[in-house]
């Protein structure tokens, strides 16, 4: 038994964060799902890296096809992704089928649609028809705006993975409009066991905004604060789940087959080199979770002899997350920043991989 299924024994499904028509065709990620890892997710940072390494390789015959072809880069970009995606899904179509709600892969609408959640909506469904596997998840931004379209995807019995959760506020806006989206799916006579979604609330992030201010300041209180407002917030954010699993519109849709949204806690991957590479691991043992893992946290995880255990302290989260007022901290303003440049990153990296791709 790997530290992968024994971490799932406590009701924690791991999935890569990281794809590559490499890893696909290597057979490397089958391998990972052999030991123990449960579906992938990526976004546009992923798929620049991916393609970028690969356009002058793996990727090269695909690229000269379709621009002799007379295809758009814009096209050429939604089809490399698009057909790794459907690779993927077929690796993991096996879990999908044993599980129902494992075996996913993610794939995002274009991130310049952040703001425009009347395209994002209509985007999802397209990215829905042309990947065509029944365990896609469409990656759909929780900005204000595009909350609404997390809803309609739902509505038309898209599985939707809600990326870019900052703040519990913002994970409380998520929640009603899934479970909004699941009441249509209902009323349009869908089959709700068939929907699944999670809620990819960002962890590391927030410790590499938060931490700097808090070593600024200087004193010992503050600098004891260091590595624990992520953990945190998130911990926080499972509270919320918790309760809402005895809101009464959710246990209507459950005795209609419908699968509860998991939280996923995304950006697990520690930033700061003196901290454990488990940090964000073994702090967040949670029932009907998901981690999201980069490699190295995967590798990380194989060779260590962490024990898992559910241990989520809501009161001493809130006191953590309380105690940055006395410090100047805004979190709900360190928290706003963070969406917004998760936004900018997303946007840039796409960019930057029209660009690779224009000039391939």
């Amino acid at each position: 038994m790997t530290k992968l299924h024994e971490i799932r024994k406590n009701g924690v499904s791991v999935w890569l964060d990281d794809l590559s028509r490499n890893r696909i065709e290597s057979g490397e990620l089958a391998k990972l799902r052999d030991l123990g890892v449960l579906g992938v997710t990526t976004n546009p940072s992923i798929f620049k890296a991916a393609i970028t390494a690969g356009a002058d390789g793996i990727y090269g015959d695909d690229l000269n096809r379709l621009k002799a072809d007379g295809a758009s880069t814009a096209e050429i970009v939604r089809e490399l992704t698009v057909t790794d995606v459907q690779a993927a899904c077929d690796v993991f179509s096996a879990t999908y089928i044993e599980t129902g709600n494992d075996g996913c892969v993610s794939i995002e609408v274009d991130p310049r649609l952040a703001f425009d959640g009347e395209n994002t909506l209509k985007q999802a469904i397209e990215l829905r028809k042309q990947v065509n596997r029944p365990n896609v998840m469409i990656k759909i931004p929780a900005t204000k705006e595009s909350i609404p379209a997390i809803t309609g995807a739902l509505a038309n019995g898209i599985s939707v993975n809600v990326t870019l959760i900052f703040s519990v506020q913002r994970y409380a806006e998520v929640i009603q409009a899934w479970l909004a989206g699941l009441g249509k799916a209902k009323e349009n006579g869908l089959d709700l066991s068939t929907i699944n979604s999670v809620a990819s609330f960002f962890v590391s992030r927030v410790d590499t905004a938060i931490d700097p201010l808090l070593t600024e300041i200087g004193s010992t209180d503050s600098l004891a604060l260091r590595g624990k407002s992520a953990i945190a917030n998130a911990v926080l954010a499972y509270e919320l789940f918790e309760q809402l699993q005895q809101d009464v519109r959710w246990k209507l849709l459950a005795s209609a087959g419908a699968r509860i949204q998991r939280p996923l806690w995304a950006s697990t991957g520690v930033k700061n080199p003196n901290y454990d590479p488990l940090l964000y691991v073994t702090n967040l043992v949670a029932p009907d979770t998901v981690n999201t893992m980069p490699q190295a946290t995967i590798n990380a995880l194989f060779e260590s002899n962490a024990q898992f255990s559910f241990d989520m302290n809501f009161q001493a989260a809130a006191k953590t997350i309380n105690s940055l007022s006395n410090f100047g901290v805004s979190f709900s303003e360190v928290l706003a920043n963070l969406e917004t440049a998760g936004v900018k990153q997303f946007v840039d990296a796409w960019s930057d991989l029209l660009n690779t791709v224009d000039n391939a």
